[in-house]
């Protein structure tokens, strides 16, 4: 709303034009989706597109739709099918980072536009300084088990970096060759909030949290043989954690990591 003010003022839009997309709040009827145009006003971050369960089609609609009013587009769960898609219509300010399975549309961000993006480990490096107001204090340290978690932790890490944190990360640093992370602990303590992604028997976030003093958001992945139950093995050895500030997200779930991770180290925007 008040961008939309601030751009009536300066005469980027006109009064009708603003007047139109007035019409569509509090939500966007699509038919197929409505999309809750009032979300960043009631929580400070606008809605996102999760993938699953919508064509590329769908999510190349929302994401034109949303991009329209909104500075910050993103669809979660998605493959390159869906960036294909969403090109089409939306071709400006689009990335697909192919590794996360994020597919996000930033206006006016600088940087790389029309792109698919890898892994932003260390080979690869990160997009970080190219990303919102990214502060050397709000570091958020990813930290995952296995090179098959990586996927998972970087969906969070990216999460975490499109909201303004700084991201360090310490993968393939599991229970089972402990001397990595051992090698990695003061670094990770520079962090003010601590993502750890693990599957198998997801031993790694009360290891973790017998080692720093800054809150951990724990992600159980669906990696693991049989008797991991797709993630649910790992998912309640990490609700039953003996290490004190350890919190737990849904299996898979490293958006939703990424996410309250950058409320922690951000705070209210």
């Amino acid at each position: 709303m008040q961008k939309l003010l601030i751009d009536v003022a300066e005469g980027s839009i006109t009064p009708d034009e603003a007047a139109r997309r007035l019409k569509t709040l509090p939500y966007d009827d699509m038919e197929f989706a409505k999309i809750d145009t009032h979300r960043a006003l009631r929580t400070g971050r606008g809605e996102v597109i999760f993938g699953i369960g919508k064509t590329p089609e769908q999510v190349a609609a929302i994401m034109k739709r949303q991009s329209e009013g909104a500075s910050l587009v993103i669809a979660t769960k998605v493959g390159p099918e869906y960036y294909e898609a969403a090109k089409e219509s939306v071709p400006e300010d689009l990335e697909y980072y192919e590794t996360a399975k994020l597919l996000v549309y930033r206006s006016q961000q600088g940087g790389q536009k029309g792109t698919v993006l890898m892994a932003q480990g260390a080979e690869e490096g990160n997009d970080a300084a190219l990303i919102r107001e990214n502060r050397e204090e709000d570091i958020v340290a990813v930290v995952c088990a296995g090179t098959a978690d990586i996927p998972i932790a970087e969906e969070a890490a990216v999460t975490a970096e499109l909201y303004g944190a700084t991201v360090d990360r310490h993968y393939d640093v599991g229970v089972a060759g402990i001397h990595r992370l051992l090698d990695k602990v003061e670094d990770i303590r520079k962090a003010k909030a601590i993502v750890v992604v693990a599957g198998m028997e997801g031993a790694l976030p009360s290891v973790v949290g017998g080692l720093v003093d800054a809150p951990i958001i724990a992600v159980p992945t669906s990696i693991g043989y049989g008797a991991s139950m797709g993630g649910l093995t790992a998912l309640l050895a990490m609700l039953n954690s003996c290490s004190l500030g350890v919190g737990v997200v849904n299996i898979d779930n490293g958006f939703g990591a990424g996410y309250l991770a950058s409320l922690i180290v951000k705070g209210k925007e």
